[in-house]
């Protein structure tokens, strides 16, 4: 495929990045094509420095428990507990094993020593309390949403009792049974008392809207917006949790939107409070409809991105990562034909792809999809490039 590819290739630097984007977004992602490679998250930290310091964003939100990310927060905006504690507790998903993740969180407190409230910079998990395997019990985010609200406001106006909430909710282990993912009948999440929590759940997020003013000068507009996160995240938890116990045939499809959802909820709500730098895998960030098999079956949604991009249009952002080879996972050199194969060839090591002018040097010709041998690899999909603000392009990955 003879392309002429002059000038479509930059510096993986945040000047290059800006100048891809009509303004400065308001959430500016990156993706990733593959979890667990460090190389990748080297290039995401470096870049997300560059953003921080050059352009300032205030949030870096990553694919990780929304919750748990309240534990690293703490550490690198006031210093509370210690590095390694946040990368214990602070985490989902294994990510907190991560040195590139370590030294993202230890540049973090680094940078905002010092520094005035105003201007440090936050951390932020966006994904939901959810695993493969399953999801976690509401039990932490409704009865932290729960305290929240009876400290403060007039005890009649609560639905219930933390007594009665905790009667309800009764042994976390029902609700995080990894059986229940393949055995909606092993699930509660259809049960009478599940179905009491979802209105009690409704009930407390709709008393924290109505009292806002009061609240927010009660505490603090930080304290309130961490309050609306934990009725984000009990809401989605109940809601998973109903859909886990369904036996109809949209119960996969119901699972994988609401976990998107719950992401895109959590990013439009940093969104609010100023610039964020958001990363995660392509696939959660893309503007195209998502889809896979899972159990034998086709399903389609529509991802945190597509959701957050229809609501801020130009506010949204997305640069995909691509890469040549992960040769420890069997990924080797990508076929000419693919747009791996067309950026493989050309002699930077890393960089920034500028799509319009990569779909202007390919003209007619359309390269086709990346086949990959290893599961956990996704190649970008030449179709979705239309949707994409820019690639970052790693030649070789190298085993961690």
């Amino acid at each position: 495929m003879a392309t002429d590819f002059k000038d479509i290739t930059h510096a993986v630097e945040a000047s290059a990045v800006m100048k891809l984007l009509p303004a400065r977004p308001r959430l500016l992602a990156l993706g990733e094509p593959t979890h667990g490679e460090d190389a990748l998250l080297d290039v995401r930290n470096e870049l997300f420095r560059q953003l921080v310091e050059q352009e300032g964003y205030r949030t870096v939100a990553i694919e990780s428990d929304c919750v748990m990310g309240l534990v690293v927060d703490g550490y690198v905006t006031s210093g509370t507990g210690t590095l390694d504690e946040a990368m214990e507790h602070g985490f989902s998903h294994g990510w907190g094993a991560s040195a590139a993740n370590r030294e993202l969180v230890r540049w973090m407190r680094a940078h905002n020593e010092g520094l005035p409230e105003s201007e440090r910079i936050r951390f932020a998990g966006f994904d939901g309390p959810l695993e493969i395997t399953g999801a976690a019990s509401p039990r932490t985010a409704l009865t932290a949403l729960h305290g929240y609200l009876s400290d403060r406001v007039d005890p009649a106006l609560l639905p219930c009792t933390a007594e009665a909430l905790d009667r309800l909710l009764g042994a976390d282990a029902r609700w995080t049974d990894p059986a229940a993912m393949t055995d909606p009948a092993r699930s509660v999440g259809q049960s009478d008392e599940a179905r009491e929590l979802r209105l009690l759940a409704d009930d407390l997020v709709a008393l924290l809207d109505a009292q806002t003013p009061h609240l927010i000068t009660a505490t603090s507009w930080h304290g309130w917006d961490r309050a609306r996160l934990y009725g984000r995240t009990a809401t989605g938890l109940l809601r998973y949790h109903f859909w886990m116990a369904d036996t109809s045939p949209s119960r996969m499809t119901w699972l994988v939107s609401l976990r998107d959802s719950m992401m895109a909820a959590n990013l439009l709500a940093l969104a609010e409070r100023g610039p964020a730098l958001v990363h995660a895998h392509n696939g959660h960030l893309q503007r195209a409809r998502s889809t896979m098999r899972m159990g034998g079956l086709p399903l389609e949604w529509w991802s945190a991105g597509a959701l957050v991009s229809a609501r801020l249009g130009e506010g949204y952002a997305f640069l995909a990562t691509a890469l040549g080879t992960i040769r420890h996972q069997g990924v080797g050199t990508p076929p000419p034909d693919t747009v791996e194969g067309l950026l493989y060839a050309l002699p930077d090591d890393r960089c920034v792809v500028d799509v319009p002018r990569l779909a202007g040097a390919l003209g007619d010709t359309r390269p086709g999809p990346r086949v990959s041998p290893y599961y956990g690899y996704a190649p970008l999909d030449p179709a979705h490039l239309a949707g994409v603000d820019g690639i970052v392009f790693v030649k070789d990955v190298p085993q961690s």
